[in-house]
């Protein structure tokens, strides 16, 4: 029988210091192969292999599309790129976001999960939001293991208390007993992959491959879920509602997708750009206001000089009370509000 060969690891905010202290522990003989996304800049190079790479023994590389899957190596994720697994080889492509991130967690976990069902173990660390919750439903459905660590002890703890709401978690370990764990785990022998229904192999096929860059509105994504009245913060294309045990997540016929939480983060920040837009506008009437009553006074005409003042206190009103608006939505919306 096989045995549990794939680690997939995702991280967010503070993820860095918990991913070294993780491969600092791991023994130079570890026979799985370690796939991670962590969150970084779109628009920075990233280091991390260099840093894992100075934390332990295993060897941590960005890999290349198409490139084969070794045993004993990790492989992180490229800023910008979904990082899928198919077969012995991984996928390193620019799909659309999903959950507002490129690299998803949700993306590799999924294709991992798709592709190599109980040999899997899925691993979410610390983090904001709940990226990784349906790619580990999605690990946990194919009879894969999922660990989450300790949510009292994440920097965190957002993301691995998403997975423990809606996931029915088979390990919640400290980042000390990760390793440990995680050697005993790779030593056990698997049981078959358990089937999916036709409905869910077609979704979660499609799904792959849209991250895998393929079209998704020819895929006919929007007859996979439940077409809503909602549209996608990114493109404004319509959303369709995908239902994974408790879990709700939305998909757009572009292909963005997101879970019911990062959808609401991406509306919310987009409300407040464009109230942020307003305040720009009443600003920028009130200089053209403030510079014609001056140039009213300058050339004698006392009414239009007083009115164009009148307007321009009028508009700074308007501008303080949005001004006021912003701050306590924003103070509602803050964590521990």
């Amino acid at each position: 029988m096989a045995k549990r060969d794939l680690v997939v690891i995702g991280s967010s905010a503070g993820g860095i210091t918990a991913l070294k202290e993780l491969v600092s522990t791991l023994s130079a003989d570890f026979g799985a192969s370690i796939f991670i996304v962590q969150h970084l800049s779109p628009h920075s190079p990233s280091f991390l292999p260099d840093i894992l790479n100075h934390s332990g023994p295993l060897k941590a590389i960005h890999p290349k599309d198409g490139e084969t899957i070794r045993p004993g190596q990790i492989y992180v994720a490229l800023p910008d790129h979904h990082l899928l697994v198919e077969h012995d080889r991984m996928i390193v492509k620019k799909g659309p976001k999903e959950n507002r991130f490129r690299p998803s967690i949700d993306a590799l976990f999924r294709s991992a999960a798709y592709t190599y069902g109980p040999r899997v173990i899925g691993v979410v660390l610390t983090g904001m939001l709940n990226d990784g919750t349906s790619g580990m439903w999605s690990i946990k459905r194919l009879g894969g293991l999922t660990i989450i660590q300790e949510p009292d002890e994440a920097l965190y703890p957002s993301m691995p208390d998403s997975v423990l709401e809606y996931v029915d978690v088979d390990h919640i370990v400290p980042m000390a007993g990760m390793a440990s764990l995680l050697n005993r785990l790779t030593q056990e022998e698997v049981p078959d992959k358990p089937a999916l229904s036709a409905e869910e192999k077609t979704r979660m096929e499609a799904e792959i491959n849209i991250a895998a860059e393929d079209n998704a509105f020819e895929m006919g994504i929007i007859d996979l879920g439940e077409l809503t009245p909602l549209t996608c913060p990114e493109c404004h294309g319509s959303l369709v509602s995908i239902k994974e045990g408790k879990l709700i997540r939305y998909r757009c016929h572009t292909g963005h997708a997101y879970t019911a939480g990062s959808l609401l983060a991406e509306v919310t920040k987009t409300v407040e750009e464009a109230l942020w837009q307003g305040v720009r506008g009443f600003e920028e009437t009130i200089l053209l206001l403030d510079q014609s009553a001056k140039q009213f006074a300058e050339a004698g005409n006392r009414k239009a000089a007083e009115d164009f003042a009148e307007k321009s206190r009028e508009t700074r009103e308007k501008s303080r009370r949005l001004h006021e608006f912003i701050y306590q939505q924003k103070q509602k919306t803050e964590p521990g509000a």
